[in-house]
């Protein structure tokens, strides 16, 4: 499965509309998620063009954006028998810590511990691009197509590709 990620677009607050390097880098994928900070829905549409669109809701997702039925607080997804978490801001995990492993497992989220640990957490928020493995999970932020490093301008998209044997990520520069 060939997964479009994108997070943190700001439009119209950054760019009136996706850069045309999103659309043509996302030509056929099965499925594009979309890391929150959304801003316009027409961002949504555009990329519902390409591919089905599932989105976090960001912290500056408000209105329609935030009631869209595209748009959670958290999808929880099971692609090709890997467990996939979409959210805008990136769980805390104490990443120095030897204590992941215990915090992990006794968490208090009732929701976390109903879906266990994921294999893979997509999200958004910082405006920078994170490829990281901690404990067995693969955090992923494809960076802003618009606003990298919160500098107006080309920034950074990503390709999962997930099988039932290997996950493998690709960050593109616009």
């Amino acid at each position: 499965m060939r997964i479009g990620l994108i997070s943190d677009t700001h439009i119209p607050k950054v760019e009136d509309a996706l850069p045309r390097e999103v659309i043509e880098a996302f030509r056929g994928v099965d499925l594009i998620l979309h890391g929150g900070d959304i801003y316009d829905l027409s961002v949504l549409d555009d990329l519902e063009r390409v591919a089905p669109v599932l989105a976090a809701k960001g912290d500056d997702d408000n209105g329609a954006t935030a009631t869209d039925k595209r748009v959670k607080e958290k999808h929880i997804l099971t692609l090709e028998g890997k467990t996939l978490w979409l959210v805008h801001a990136r769980p805390y995990t104490p990443i120095s810590s030897s204590w992941f492993p215990l915090w992990w497992e006794n968490r208090t989220s009732p929701e976390q511990n109903k879906y266990g640990k994921p294999d893979i957490v997509i999200f958004g928020h910082d405006h920078r691009t994170i490829v990281q493995h901690v404990h067995g999970v693969l955090f992923i932020n494809p960076g802003s197509a618009t606003f990298q490093n919160y500098v107006r301008g080309p920034g950074t998209i990503g390709i999962l590709n997930i099988d039932s044997d290997a996950v493998d990520v690709n960050i593109l520069k616009l």
